[in-house]
This record gives structure tokens, sequence and C-alpha cells, in this order.
């Protein structure tokens, strides 16, 4: 099972925009920027279930990459005057193959997760520091919707049997975050948010990001930190309880292209 374990949880590879400049800008002309994330978990706990069975999880970063095939993560953000606008989506696809202990039987580990969210954002403090950099701080919410597939096929000498499933759900989602300029290429930024709030069978699905951003001649910048991912979502199918507690911890890298 733990192996099941390390298949699902792989899928929670995901991550959003913390420290970005184009956030303290405040003028009549639209800002915007694209960013493309990778996160990873050092450490991945808790518990997942599928089909009434549960497996408590302590995992390491090469039990998650093991058996990740595809990941994307990216994050769009306009900003005119005070007001913002963001688009949030990702992508993680999982496959494992392996026999059982008996030798007889095959099982298949199908998972996949994708979400796509819609942020509005709103400036609500702003101002220069003491060494002449901008900072702000702003409050973000919207909507997000999730896509999760957790699904086992065993093949033997019987009929076949699938178990688990996808489950889609909208959820409400709110953040804040702070910015400021540390020198006139460096950014540092914080940001906390949090979804679900029982919404769509998801009790709380909450992340703190903190990091910094470099940005280059080119005006691209390269984004790194570190990040706390925490969701807590549980369901009934007919076959049984289908879980998602789990905790990520580790260090993300993004690139971001400005336009």
């Amino acid at each position: 099972m733990k192996r099941f374990g390390t298949a699902v949880l792989a899928s929670v590879c995901a991550t959003g925009a913390f420290a970005d400049p184009v956030a303290l800008t405040s003028g009549d002309q639209l800002s915007q920027d694209l960013t493309l994330y990778l996160f990873l978990p050092t450490n991945t706990s808790g518990t997942s279930g599928l089909a009434g069975v549960e497996t408590d999880l302590d995992l390491s970063l090469s039990d998650v990459l093991d058996v990740l095939d595809f990941g994307s993560s990216l994050r769009y953000e306009a900003w005119r005057n005070d007001f913002g606008f963001l688009v949030d989506g990702n992508y993680y696809g999982i496959s494992q193959d392996f026999s059982a202990s008996s030798g007889i039987a095959r099982l298949d580990v199908d998972v996949e997760q994708w979400w796509l969210s819609f942020l509005g954002a709103y400036r609500v403090g702003k101002g220069t520091l003491g060494n002449g950099g901008r900072y702000s701080f702003d409050l973000q919410g919207g909507l997000r919707y999730t896509s999760l597939k957790q699904e086992i096929d065993i093949d033997g000498p019987g009929p076949g049997l699938a178990l688990g499933g996808t489950e889609t759900w909208w959820e409400p989602v709110v953040g804040a975050r702070y910015l400021w300029e540390i020198t006139d290429r460096w950014t540092g930024g914080v940001l906390v948010d949090a979804g679900g709030f029982g919404v769509g069978d998801n009790d709380l699905a909450w992340s703190a990001t903190a990091g910094a951003d470099y940005e280059f001649e080119n005006g691209g910048s390269i984004k790194f930190g570190l990040r706390y991912y925490s969701i807590d979502f549980e369901t009934e199918r007919s076959d049984g309880t289908f879980t998602y507690d789990v905790t990520q911890v580790g260090p993300f890298v993004g690139y971001t292209f400005r336009f």
C-alpha cells in the first residue's frame, strides 16, 4: 500500500505565485506576467484512502519522483491601478504498475489531478520603505475547480476489478499577500491562501509560501523559496471512503515572463 499512497500524493505538487513584482505596480497601464513553477516536496505525510482502505504516509522527495509521469504548474497575473486578476493552472499525471504479493494479480495505479482557479485581487495597502523600495499588501478571492482521480485496476485470473474513480468540485478560495522591494532587482514576498471550507467535501486546503524574486535585464525573473501545503478531502463513494488528507513541505523554483 505504500506504493499506492506514493502515487496518490505525487499529484498534489502545485504552487502559486507569491513575490511577483507586477503586483507592486499602480498605474493606468496594464501590467502582466506568466510564471512556470516546479514544487519539490522534501517531506509528504498524512493519510490516503481508496475503497475504504487507508494508508499512513511518510514520504521523501525520491518516493514522489519515482512515480511522477508529468506535471506542470503556471500562473497568469495582471494588474491595473489597485485591481488585479489571477489565473492558476496545475496538472499532474501519475501511473504505476506492479504485481500483488501473491504474484497472481497485477495492479495498475492511475492518478491524475488538475485544477484551475480564477481570482480577483485588490491592493489594500501600499507605500515606500525606509530604503526607498515599494511595498504592497493585497487580498485575493475567487473560485477553484478541481478534478482528482484515484483509481486501481486489478487484473487477475478472474474478472477484472476497478476501485476508486474521479471526484470533481468547485470551491471558494481566499488569500493575502505582502510584497516588498529589497533592491531594484530583488523582491521578497509572503503569501497565505485557503480554499474548500467544507464545499465539495474538501474540509480545508491551505498553503503558506515565502521566498524571493530576482529580475534579469531582459525583464524576466527567477523565483525560489519554501512552501507548506495541506489538504483535507474525504467523500463516500459506492466502493467505500475516498480520502486525501496530506501535508507537504519543500522548496520551489519558477521563472516569470513579463509582457
